[in-house]
């Protein structure tokens, strides 16, 4: 592994399976976290209610609660789920996005990666964020992020980074994605566009 991250831990462990947890519920709580995702997929997570998660995955909707607790609490496993499969990406996966490519080509898939989760999930991020205010930087998902695009720009050739990951990353955050889709007209694939020219430019 050449990586230089791979030590870091998966995020959102507490919220999506204990270690004792019995094949049945284990074997549910993955119906209830696909269905959930294909449903925000489809619709938007606005919209997605309990009773359609339930029906989706074939379980009964006390299942459902007894596992999450709340709507919030599906969503915010849900978001951990897709959280944790990115990191498996960057930290094992295969190249560009995981290790083996050159720097630069594992930070422009990590971007493409990030905005692709931060589109599913951006309402509910942004009112995280919002939450959190400055401590959101301290928060372990996004450390995790922060050391992994630190350790490829100083790869890259950036002497200190601190600053530089801020700006890579700001674009990628789900208040900033709200605002360039929304109030800028944006589309994805802008998006993309512009953040990989940011990005370039820092090779340069």
């Amino acid at each position: 592994m050449d990586s230089g991250d791979d030590a870091l831990p998966l995020v959102g462990e507490d919220l999506l399976a204990g270690p004792d947890e019995r094949a049945d519920a284990a074997q549910n709580r993955v119906k209830l976290l696909d269905a959930a995702a294909r449903l925000v997929a489809e619709q938007g997570a606005a919209t997605v209610t309990m009773d359609e998660v339930a029906r989706a995955a074939g379980v009964g909707k006390g299942t459902l609660f007894r596992r999450f607790g709340s709507r919030t609490g599906l969503m915010r496993a849900l978001i951990d789920h897709d959280e944790r499969n990115l990191q498996r990406g960057y930290l094992f996966g295969p190249p560009p996005l995981g290790p083996g490519a050159p720097p630069l080509q594992r930070l422009l898939a990590y971007g493409r990666a990030r905005l692709e989760h931060t589109l599913a999930h951006r309402e509910i991020l942004a009112e995280a964020i919002a939450s959190t205010g400055t401590q959101r930087y301290t928060m372990p998902v996004v450390m995790a992020s922060t050391t992994h695009v630190r350790m490829l720009l100083t790869q890259m050739g950036v002497a200190r980074p601190e600053v530089a990951a801020l700006a890579v990353e700001a674009p990628l955050q789900a208040d900033a994605v709200l605002f360039l889709t929304e109030a800028e007209g944006l589309t994805h694939d802008e998006i993309v566009q512009q953040w990989e020219q940011l990005v370039l430019s820092l090779a340069d």
